[in-house]
């Protein structure tokens, strides 16, 4: 995993990722962090958000996606579905749907450039060094980027 300071979405539209990943939960919320920014900045990721099942807990370890541009570049925003809900106390990250995702968007994303935060460990409640553990380990031999935000 290489890690850089950023701004993910700014430097998605500079050109820098081919895709960028962001966790959700299954409600068809992105009312909070980043997933609020996307959902203002690429509505078409929203869009992708809401024609999925609002609160199916199959959605866990999926995803849905939509391409936009922004700057010339093109790129895909991916949201993909790491917690069920975001209510309530402690870790609301599913490190098994983490590990899911990631491998799903491996597969499908193979070769490309793939930026994302620090997904599950913000306002999920994750702990970063066993989401980091199973990130490494779902995009093994892909170029994968942690962009830490120093907004």
């Amino acid at each position: 995993m290489k890690i850089i300071q950023g701004d993910l979405l700014q430097l998605a539209a500079d050109g820098h990722f081919d895709v960028i990943v962001h966790g959700c939960n299954c409600q068809c919320q992105m009312g909070k962090g980043i997933a609020l920014s996307i959902k203002r900045r690429f509505p078409a990721a929203y869009r992708a958000d809401l024609q999925t099942e609002k609160a199916s807990r199959e959605k866990l370890g999926t995803y849905s996606q939509a391409r936009v541009s922004e700057n010339g570049h093109e790129f895909v925003v991916v949201n993909a579905y790491t917690q069920f809900h975001w209510r309530g106390a402690g870790v609301r990250a599913d490190y098994d749907a983490i590990g899911q995702v990631m491998a799903s968007i491996a597969r499908q994303f193979h070769g490309q450039r793939i930026g994302y935060p620090l997904i599950g460990a913000g306002l999920a409640g994750g702990d970063w060094v066993r989401i980091a553990a199973i990130i490494d380990a779902a995009l093994a031999g892909e170029d994968h980027t942690l962009v830490e935000f120093n907004g």
